[in-house]
């Protein structure tokens, strides 16, 4: 069974190359009805920098005109602040489409409001995923 991402007529693009990537990750589990991928450089520190780690979201849904699809739920990208003991690891980018908000810096905002920088964060994320492989990557399925 091939597993289908929704990724098109979402309020953020999704490419067609990050569906692909998420559906090659989760093909093995295709019995559960949630699924967290977490993308993780070990050699990310606060001090030396590195990859951000990534945590995706997906659940299954199952409706009469596409059947069975997994949609994304959210996105977020982390980050260390803080240097040394103090670090402290947190969302640097969050799209979360299940609530249609958009978290960074600059606080909470409509989901829309990330429609320039997606795209570019999900090219950059592609490139170190799939282009120089920089993640250790763990699938949870529920």
């Amino acid at each position: 069974m091939t597993i289908k991402i929704k990724h098109q007529d979402l309020c953020l693009p999704i490419s067609p190359m990050f569906a692909m990537h998420l559906a090659e990750l989760i093909s093995n589990h295709q019995a559960a009805s949630a699924i967290t991928v977490n993308f993780r450089d070990p050699n990310y520190t606060a001090e030396r920098g590195g990859f951000h780690p990534v945590e995706v979201r997906l659940e299954k849904e199952t409706n009469a005109e596409h059947g069975e699809q997994w949609r994304i739920c959210y996105i977020t990208d982390f980050s260390y602040v803080g240097i040394g003991y103090m670090a402290e690891l947190t969302k640097e980018l969050d799209f979360d489409f299940d609530s249609g908000i958009f978290q960074n810096a600059l606080g909470i905002q409509p989901i829309e409001q990330a429609s320039e920088i997606h795209p570019i964060w999900e090219q950059n994320f592609l490139a170190y995923s799939l282009g120089i492989k920089a993640y250790q990557v763990e699938v949870t399925p529920e």
